[in-house]
Order: structure tokens, then sequence, then C-alpha cells
């Protein structure tokens, strides 16, 4: 196979300097809370993340990872789930939202890496939103997390809620809130970021519920921290 084309860096207007700083101080301070944060899905090699990311489209990951380990250990290599029949893929990821058209597409997915990646996950954003049931989204946690390839941010539910609470985007569309987060973020430190405030968002700055009006960080950062003091 011949090596892999390095992924096209996408150029980004730098968001202004009194902006970046603040941004920095903000991933600092998430660094500092959650020095372990990484990636949630539990996998051992990219076609494991592939597979998992895939499952994880509207699904938690905690579900995800209790779905993997007996899908992996049954077929555990793309020429191996190419080669399944589709109800067993079906049998294994059951319990996932959309399971059918998932297991269709990790079949799909699978034959397309045998055929034209001679087995092997692709290192670039235009190879892998090519494989059935991988987007954008999906491809920047591969790239990221398991290659170490930063071309975007991952932005799922929480990143995109987080975004708007500390003033980092205005927008809901998640493309819109990539672009401000890589005009505000270091490229080394995208992926990282996905991860900080995923974590931030789930223990602390939570939808419903949140504990930001008696959070440090959110109470220095956080619109809607302060909207709860105000209501106190």
């Amino acid at each position: 196979m011949p090596p892999p084309r390095p992924t096209a860096k996408p150029t980004i207007e730098k968001a202004p300097e009194p902006e970046r700083r603040r941004a920095a101080r903000v991933y600092k301070r998430l660094q500092q809370r959650y020095p372990d944060a990484h990636c949630a899905l539990i996998h051992r090699n990219p076609f494991e993340l592939l597979v998992a990311t895939i499952l994880s489209a509207q699904c938690t990951d905690t579900l995800v990872n209790k779905v993997t380990p007996g899908l992996f250990a049954a077929l555990p290599t793309p020429q191996q789930m190419a080669d399944a029949d589709p109800a067993v893929i079906e049998q294994h990821v059951s319990k996932v939202n959309f399971w059918r058209n998932k297991a269709k597409n990790l079949h799909a997915m699978a034959n397309m890496l045998v055929e034209e990646f001679d087995g092997e996950v692709p290192q670039t954003m235009e190879e892998l939103t090519r494989l059935p049931g991988a987007a954008r989204k999906t491809a920047n946690v591969v790239l990221g997390n398991a290659f170490n390839i930063n071309h975007g941010v991952v932005v799922d539910t929480h990143v995109g809620r987080l975004s708007r609470r500390f003033g980092f985007t205005e927008h809901d569309d998640p493309k819109k809130i990539e672009r401000d987060l890589m005009a505000l973020f270091p490229r080394k430190n995208w992926c990282m970021l996905s991860h900080l405030l995923i974590y931030h968002g789930r223990q602390v700055c939570k939808a419903r519920h949140a504990l930001c009006a008696d959070d440090a960080i959110c109470r220095a950062y956080c619109s809607h921290a302060k909207e709860q003091m105000m209501g106190q």
C-alpha cells in the first residue's frame, strides 16, 4: 500500500489576539482540571476507533463501549467484517440507536477498506469521508485520536453548548462552530480541546441541572453561570 497522502491543512483566518488569549486561558484552566482527558471510545487501533465512532452517532459512548467488545472479538479486522453476513453485525450492534443502518454502513465500510485501501484505515479527510457512515466528525475523531493529525475540531453537543456558553461562537451549526474554534485555538490543541470541553460538559456545564454557578471555571468564563447567579 502506498504511503498515506497528507491531509490538506485548511486555511483558517486567526481570531483577534485578545480573543485568542482569552481562549488560551480557558484551555489552560480546563487542562489543569482534566489532565487525563482522552477519547471516551475504547479502542486498540484505528479500525476499532472508526467502527466505534460510526456507532456513536446519536448514541452514548457508554453504550457503544458495551457493544464493541463482542463485535471486535467476533470481527476484529476489516477483512473479517467485510466477509461477515450483515446479520451477524446486526446481532452485535442491535442495542445502539439506528442499529440496522449502522450495521449496513459498517459492512459497506469494511468492504471499501478491503477493496480500496488494502484493509487499512486511510489518513486523510477526503478518503475517510468517502467511507459509508463516516462524515466529517467521524473523520476528525479518527485523524486526531488514531493518527495525531489535527485537521479540525470534533463538535458534538457538549462542544457546541460550551463553545456558545464560553463565548467562543454564536453559532448553532457545527461547521460554523468548528471554524470559530479553529480560528481561536492553535492547531496542536484541536483534538485535546474537544476532549476537555466534553469532560467539562459532562461533569459541570451540563445541558440540564448544570453546576455552573458553583464552578470556578464557569464563573469566570461561562454565560450560563452568570445567568444562574443572577437568578439566585
